[in-house]
Order: structure tokens, then sequence, then C-alpha cells
């Protein structure tokens, strides 16, 4: 992240807060300040996370989703622009929460770091794989705890809303959730050593495959990668495909749900029959599903 801000102070900052400081007849504020990096970030996460946002989730929306699931009798009037409106709430709150730990990466409290030919060039691999699978393992029981009925309704049941998902649902949730997810990804690098270049790519990539499970386009039946089907399966039966990345963790802890043939067949989901038998087992699920988080929040 420093080579982003670098680039950033130069051609940008530098001259934001040098006109600032000139208009209020103050000092402009020096680049080490706690004050202006934190102003800085803020901008440049929201500005980043937005654009990125709309920006992937557009062009899955346009070019990949079946938009023959908005006729699912599970989807809500207007739910694509209320996606993106729970979304555009959410991103001001966790840009603030995340500002912490890239400030703690700026000033040396990670393990982020520049040489390439450090811990040799296999490592680079290695750290990508460790970084999938230490995020996959901490997401999935993250995601699980919060189905639990003490911590549901007051956090991830938001997401849950979108039972038969658009792309732009990959971001719509309280701010509190989407900031809990997102941990496992900023602390990896104070766990174990990843290029900041590897870092990059692999924030970038996690931002894109978060669209992707809710993009509904589910291109490939494989029981090890958990694609937009099994994510699919959880939106429509809850308890299920807690994972992020691999069903590994949800084979493990027996919370995996393979989908069924009609979810990968896209003539067979559209189908009127398969939607409205989804939506019947949904509205036999629910009252108990309420029930239980009832009884155990009280």
């Amino acid at each position: 992240m420093d080579v982003v801000m670098e680039y950033l102070d130069t051609y940008v900052f530098d001259g934001v807060y040098d006109k600032a400081a000139a208009l209020t007849a103050t000092a402009p504020l020096p680049r080490d300040s706690l004050l202006r990096q934190s102003l800085s970030l803020f901008v440049f996460i929201y500005a980043y996370i937005v654009a990125f946002y709309f920006g992937t989730a557009g062009l899955s929306y346009r070019f990949i989703y079946d938009k023959n699931q908005e006729k699912h009798p599970k989807f809500l009037r207007g739910q694509r622009f209320l996606e993106m409106a729970c979304a555009s709430r959410a991103l001001p709150t966790i840009t603030v929460m995340t500002i912490p730990w890239v400030l703690g990466e700026l000033h040396g409290y990670s393990l982020v770091y520049k040489d390439w030919a450090r811990y040799g060039y296999t490592y680079l691999f290695v750290s990508a794989a460790l970084f999938i699978l230490f995020t996959d393992f901490c997401i999935y029981w993250v995601h699980r705890l919060e189905h639990h009925p003490l911590v549901y309704a007051r956090c991830h049941k938001l997401h849950h809303k979108w039972i038969v998902c658009t792309p732009y649902a990959s971001h719509a949730f309280h701010p509190v959730d989407g900031y809990l997810q997102s941990i496992p990804y900023h602390l990896a690098v104070y766990i174990f050593p990843m290029h900041e270049y590897v870092y990059l790519a692999l924030f970038a990539f996690v931002n894109v495959w978060s669209v992707m499970i809710h993009d509904g386009e589910y291109v490939a039946s494989n029981p090890v990668v958990n694609g937009a089907a099994h994510h699919t399966v959880h939106h429509l039966y809850f308890n299920y495909n807690y994972g992020q990345f691999t069903t590994l963790f949800d084979r493990l802890f027996n919370s995996y749900r393979k989908p069924s043939a009609e979810i990968y067949d896209r003539s067979r989901r559209n189908s009127k029959t398969v939607q409205n038998a989804q939506a019947q087992d949904i509205d036999s699920a629910l009252p108990s599903l309420e029930a239980k988080e009832s009884k155990k929040s009280q």
C-alpha cells in the first residue's frame, strides 16, 4: 500500500494539501502525519471500492448475469437498486474501520515486503496459496458464527434479504458484517510474509470473487471450488456452504450441501416449477429459522 500512497501523494494529495493549507493559512500536513494519512486513505480506499464494486458488478450484470432470475418468486421488486443502496450505505463505515489495518502496514507493523527474492520466487506462489486457505478458513468461521441466532438478526440477516441475488448483492450487507468478513484479508499479512504486489493483486481478486459468487453464472460443476452454484445454495437454504473460495471447510465441518442439477442447468433453473418449489422450500424453512433466532436472542 505504501507504493500506492507514494504515487497518490506525489501526483494528487501533495497538491490538495498544499491548496488546503493556502486557503486556511496553515502549514501543509506532512506526509507522515497520521491525520493526513487517515484522510488520504479514506479517500483512496472509498473511491477504489466504490469504483471496483460498481464497475465489476455492473459489467457482470450487463454481460454475465442471467436476468431471467429476476422472474423468480423470491426476487424482490426493485431488488437490484435496493442492493446498490444497501452497499452504498455500508461502504463508508467499512472504509473507516479498515483504515487502522492499512496504517499498520504503512508504518511497518505488517509482514508485507518489497524485494521479490527475499523469500525466494517459489514462496510468491506459496504465499498466495496460504492467503487463500487462511482467509477461506477464517471467513468460514466468521460467516458460520454470523448465522448463530444471537448474531444473525443483528448483523448478517440483511445480506440474506437477497435470496435470489444479482452481482450487486456482493457488497450489500450490514457494515459490521462486511467488515468482519474482511478482517482475515488484512490479518493475513500480519501473520505471514507477502510481497506487496502479490498482496495488492490478491486484494483485487477477492473483490472480483465476491461478485462472481453472486452473479448466478455457474460456469463449472467443481466439487472443490466454492463458486456461484454453491453460494446460491447458501442464499436459498441459509445454513450451508459458508466457505468463500473452497468447499474444504464446509466438508470438514459438516455444512456442505451439493448444488442440485437444476442450479447448473440454465433452462431448468429458470423453470417455473423449479423456482416455485424453491420458494416453497424457503417459505417452509423460514418460520423455523425465525423461531430459533427469536428464542435464542431473548
